[in-house]
């Protein structure tokens, strides 16, 4: 008996994560009530505080399900690209690849679609980064911390201050476009196009490589990337 009762809280706790999940991502986070959880998951509406100690509880829980694979994923690429350069600087590309190809490996091994993948993503970025859990914040700034300095040795003569906005302002460009892709075609009235996620990804790439550059001599002097893009003046 207590082995089924375990199993039993074990599928509970599980389904909860699953409809937190899927309603964090269509309706935000703050829009979402304890019951509206409970409902979905077919659970007592005591259940959230049972397991997860409070609403709180279960939000980072669900962050740290979603942002620590991408970011400790972003880690392992860098580790990986940098070992290759042997001391040298990497190119800004390769920084920026590492950074956003985590999410379509991420989306892949999610059970969400890929439309309610992004959509949590750009929530939990976007409604919830100024309140990360301690244990998704430390690895986040671990993160930064690294692909700053990579940035650094790749855009010499760019100063920290400037590094740092640009990161921001890059992943700003990054969480909008993975939580607002719907509003986009409807904007465009579908002139948008429907990429593909790996399409997405390479257009965003050239966009912020050259938003990174921005105003450095070197972007005069290095090959510019081939691509439907490249003929934008950014």
């Amino acid at each position: 008996m207590s082995a089924i009762a375990g199993d039993s809280k074990v599928a509970t706790k599980q389904r909860l994560i699953e409809a937190a999940e899927a309603l964090f991502a269509d309706e935000g986070f703050d829009r979402v009530s304890v019951r509206d959880i409970t409902t979905k998951a077919s659970a007592n509406v005591a259940a959230v505080n049972y397991h997860f100690g409070s609403r709180e509880g279960l939000v980072a829980v669900v962050m740290a399900r979603y942002i620590n694979p991408v970011n400790e994923e972003r880690l392992a690429r860098l580790d990986a690209i940098e070992k290759r350069a042997a001391g040298k600087p990497v190119a800004v590309e390769e920084l920026l690849e590492a950074f956003v190809r985590p999410f379509a490996t991420q989306v892949r091994r999610s059970e969400l679609s890929e439309k309610l993948f992004f959509k949590l993503m750009g929530r939990m970025f976007g409604q919830q980064g100024c309140d990360l859990p301690p244990v998704v914040e430390s690895v986040f700034t671990t993160m930064l911390t690294r692909f700053h300095k990579a940035f650094g040795k790749a855009l010499p003569g760019l100063a920290t201050e400037d590094i740092w906005w640009r990161m921001h302002l890059m992943a700003g460009a990054m969480i909008h476009t993975m939580a607002h892709a719907e509003s986009l075609q409807r904007f465009s009235g579908g002139d948008s196009g429907n990429p593909t996620l790996e399409q997405t990804l390479s257009r965003f790439i050239r966009f912020a490589s050259a938003g990174m550059r921005q105003g450095l001599e070197e972007i005069q002097e290095e090959p510019k990337p081939k691509g439907p893009q490249v003929e934008f003046p950014f």
